[in-house]
């Protein structure tokens, strides 16, 4: 965690400032210590992530994901998936990013935050899963980005701070979608925009996948990852014509990505979710507008839609209370 990080952090509880106690740190990080808020809670940092929760519960499946395929959605210096899905779905620009802070609601292993921060962002990358040591190995060492373990629902941010925000392919996997968007666009400032991305609910897949999904509900995660493999052999099976149509009929849906990592991992992240939510077009329109979002626009990979948060949003400033630096450090 870097020092700088601190003048956006605030206590999830009572909203105040929080003060820094370090145990260990390096050059650029702080690996090791705690964040003290005057209501009297504390927060742990360790391995280099502020941790708001004190565990992973109801995501256990995307920390055992993420922890396995680390590295398997980075882009490359030949291959450019994440950015070309990042600009897709999240309606945003390299001049919406550059020189903005912004926050990445679902930070995963740090795909997207890669992607922004490579468009000279200073990002924010939060997630409920332990995904966020994944995400710090990748990313969490860039000067321009801050990792942090928190809960949505309970941001440790105050309203209207940031710049900018997305969410792609997270919102949809909490109890409550509409809550966790009103949750995310509390966080941008007038004139900020918002992207994201969700599941769409416009056609039923013929093998009735909440059929299958509750069934792999029951299993244990190494069990359901291990029959997540038969996305392998099961992207050639369906190549064959004569038995495309009947794996469709008779199967459990499978990625057909061709990298096969990625089709393991597509498969056990469509299955394991313990919560799981469509959506439309109207229904998204409608949040944003309710939120006093404007130039509203639908993208074409269905749902994703961005738009812009009126100016008469309130605006928030970090500026120093009373002429004293708001975020003390504690000596260790």
């Amino acid at each position: 965690m870097k020092e700088r990080v601190l003048r956006w952090l605030r206590c999830p509880q009572c909203r105040g400032e929080l003060t820094l106690k370090v145990s260990e740190r390096t050059t650029e990080e702080v690996m090791e210590g705690a964040l003290l808020s005057s209501c009297g809670a504390s927060y742990f940092i360790v391995k280099g992530v502020p941790r708001f929760v004190r565990s992973d519960e109801g995501v256990e499946n995307f920390s055992y994901e993420w922890l396995r395929h680390r590295t398997t959605q980075l882009d490359t210096s030949v291959r450019k998936e994440s950015e070309e899905t990042f600009f897709t779905r999240s309606g945003l620009t390299r001049e919406d990013l550059s020189g903005k802070l912004v926050l990445d609601v679902g930070v995963g292993t740090g795909r997207y935050a890669d992607v922004a921060e490579q468009s000279n962002a200073e990002v924010i990358g939060v997630d409920l899963s332990y995904a966020v040591d994944s995400a710090f190995a990748n990313v969490g060492r860039r000067p321009r980005v801050h990792i942090v373990q928190a809960d949505l629902f309970h941001l440790p941010f105050l309203p209207f701070t940031f710049d900018a925000a997305y969410s792609i392919g997270v919102l949809h996997h909490t109890p409550d979608c509409q809550a966790a968007f009103r949750a995310t666009a509390a966080m941008v400032k007038g004139g900020g925009k918002l992207g994201v991305w969700l599941y769409h609910g416009y056609r039923e897949h013929p093998n009735s996948i909440r059929f299958y999904r509750g069934l792999a509900q029951k299993l244990p995660l190494p069990l359901l990852y291990l029959l997540s493999h038969g996305a392998v052999p099961g992207y050639y099976f369906h190549k064959i014509p004569v038995l495309r149509g009947l794996l469709t009929q008779l199967l459990p849906t499978v990625s057909h990505h061709p990298d096969w990592r990625w089709r393991v991992l597509d498969t056990f992240d469509w299955y394991s979710p313990k919560y799981q939510s469509t959506h439309t077009y109207d229904q998204v329109f409608d949040w944003f507008r309710r939120l006093d979002f404007e130039d509203i626009r639908p993208l074409r990979d269905a749902v994703s839609l961005v738009g812009t948060r009126r100016h008469t949003a309130p605006q928030r400033t970090t500026e120093k209370r009373n002429g004293k630096d708001p975020h003390p450090v504690a000596q260790s």
